[in-house]
C-alpha cells in the first residue's frame, strides 16, 4: 500500500491541464481533499472527495487520521512548494510523508502573459501578509506579484496604494489563469478602483519607467537611522542607498560634534549627509554627487528634512572639493576601487584627529583600502554589518539575510 501524500497542483483548467501522471493518481486515490473550488473542477473523477480543512493545524489532523490506509491525494492551486502549503506540511510532518506534484504556478502564467520576466519580483500572498506591510514593500520594488483575496481584491489594494500616494504603477489583472474564461485586464491604479474582477485572480504591479520611490509621510522622523523609506530614490539605483542601519553606525562612527564641518563624498540622495546635518547643528555637511539626477533628488529631501546646513556639489571628486574647507570628518559612500583613491586623497585633507569612514559592499575592495592605509602608517579598523530581516511565511517568522555591508574607519592622529 502507498502510504505518501501527494500534494498535487492544479490550474484553472482543471482534470484536462494534468499530466497523465496526475490523473492516473487521481483516479487511484482513496481520498481527495482539496479547496471547494478545485473539488467542483474534478467531478469527473469518481474517487472520494471532501473539503480541506482550511487552518493549517486542523488539515495536518486531518491527514494524520487519514494516513496509513490508502492513497491520499491533497489539491493545492499551481505550484504547491511556490506560496503554497506543501512547505509548512513537510516541516510539520517531515518530508519522508509526502510527493509534490507541481503544476504551472499561476503566477507564473500571469508574468507569461503580460511577458515580463520575474526573477526579480517582489512576490506577496494576501491571505498570510498584513496590507500595511505590503504596500511598503511595494513603494520601493520595481515588479510585484500579488495573490489576492477576497477581503483584499485589486480594487482594495489599488485603493490602499493611491491613499499612500503610491501611483507610478502599470497594473495588471490576471484572472482565471489557463480556463477557457481568462482575462487579462491593463490599466492604472484609478482605472481598476471601481472594476470587479473574478475571485481567482493575481494582481501585477510594473513601475513606470524612471518613477522614484513615493516616499512615506515625514511623520515620526528621527535626528539619525530614518527609515529609507522616508528618502526620494532614484530608479533603478536605488540599492546603492546606505540603509538605515549601517548609516546610524557610520554616523556614529565619524564622532561628529554640533560644529563638525562634513564631507559627504558620493552623497546620492542624502540620506547620511541630511542626517549628519541634524547631528551637527552648527556645522556644515558638504553633499558632493556627480550624478544629476541623484543631485536633484538630494536637494529635494533636504528640503523635505528642512535641513539648512547641508550644501549640495554637484560634480567628480576629488576635483569637486577642492575649494571646500578643511573637514572634521569625511564619509565615503560608493563602489569599486575608486573608493581606495577618493580615501587617500580625502585622507591629505581631514583635520588632525578627524576621523574618516568608508562604507563597501566588496570584501576585495576592504582589503585594497585596508592595505593602501597600513602602508601609510594608518591603522583602520574594520567593521562587518550582518541584518537579517524578519518575513513572514504561513504564519511562520523566517529571517532574510541581507548582503554584509563593510565600514572601514580610520582616525588622522594630532600632530
Amino acid at each position: 500500500m502507498d502510504e505518501r501524500i501527494y500534494i498535487m497542483g492544479v490550474g484553472d483548467d482543471g482534470y484536462e491541464g494534468l499530466s497523465r501522471h496526475a490523473q492516473g493518481l487521481l483516479n487511484e486515490a482513496g481520498l481527495i481533499l482539496g479547496p471547494p473550488g478545485l473539488i467542483d473542477r474534478l467531478k469527473m473523477v469518481t474517487q472520494p472527495k471532501e473539503i480541506a480543512p482550511a487552518n493549517l493545524d486542523r488539515l495536518v489532523e486531518r491527514l494524520e487520521e487519514a494516513m496509513g490506509n490508502k492513497k491520499i491525494v491533497l489539491l493545492t492551486h499551481g505550484d504547491p512548494l511556490f506560496f503554497g502549503t506543501a512547505r509548512y506540511l513537510c516541516d510539520r510532518l517531515g518530508k519522508d510523508q509526502f510527493e509534490v506534484v507541481p503544476h504551472v504556478s499561476s503566477m507564473q502564467l500571469a508574468f507569461a502573459r503580460v511577458k515580463e520576466n520575474w526573477d526579480d519580483a517582489y512576490l506577496t500572498n494576501m491571505a498570510t501578509q498584513p496590507l500595511a506591510r505590503v504596500i511598503e514593500k511595494i513603494r520601493i520594488a520595481e515588479k510585484i506579484g500579488i495573490f489576492t483575496t477576497a477581503e483584499f481584491s485589486p480594487s482594495v489594494i489599488a485603493k490602499a496604494l493611491l491613499q499612500s500616494g503610491i501611483d507610478y504603477f502599470h497594473v495588471y489583472v490576471c484572472e482565471n489563469l489557463g480556463a477557457k474564461d481568462e482575462r487579462v485586464t491593463r490599466g492604472s491604479l484609478e482605472q481598476i478602483l471601481t472594476e470587479s474582477f473574478a475571485p481567482l485572480n493575481i494582481l501585477l504591479l510594473i513601475r513606470k519607467a524612471n518613477a522614484p520611490d513615493r516616499p512615506v509621510s515625514m511623520q515620526g522622523k528621527r535626528l539619525f537611522g530614518n527609515p529609507d523609506e522616508l528618502f526620494l530614490h532614484s530608479q533603478p539605483r536605488r540599492g546603492l542607498i546606505t540603509p538605515m542601519e549601517v548609516r546610524a553606525i557610520a554616523l556614529a562612527q565619524l564622532d561628529l560634534g554640533p560644529s563638525s564641518t562634513v564631507w559627504d563624498v558620493g552623497a546620492g540622495t542624502g540620506s547620511v549627509s541630511i542626517e549628519a546635518a541634524q547631528l551637527a547643528t552648527s556645522g556644515r555637511v558638504y553633499a558632493i554627487e556627480m550624478e544629476a539626477a541623484d543631485y536633484n533628488l538630494l536637494i529635494e529631501n533636504t528640503r523635505r528634512f528642512n535641513v539648512s546646513n547641508v550644501y549640495p556639489v554637484l560634480g567628480e571628486a576629488p576635483r569637486a572639493w577642492q575649494d571646500l574647507p578643511q573637514p572634521d570628518a569625511v564619509f565615503l559612500g560608493g563602489t569599486g576601487r575608486a573608493v581606495s583613491d577618493l580615501a587617500a586623497a580625502a585622507w591629505e585633507r581631514l583635520r588632525p584627529g578627524g576621523r574618516l569612514v568608508a562604507s563597501m559592499m566588496s570584501l576585495e575592495n576592504v582589503a585594497t583600502l585596508q592595505r593602501q592605509l597600513l602602508e601609510q602608517g594608518i591603522e583602520p579598523q574594520t567593521l562587518m554589518i550582518q541584518l537579517s530581516r524578519s518575513n513572514y511565511q504561513l504564519e511562520q517568522l523566517r529571517l532574510e539575510a541581507a548582503n554584509p555591508s563593510f565600514l572601514v574607519i580610520a582616525t588622522k592622529e594630532l600632530s
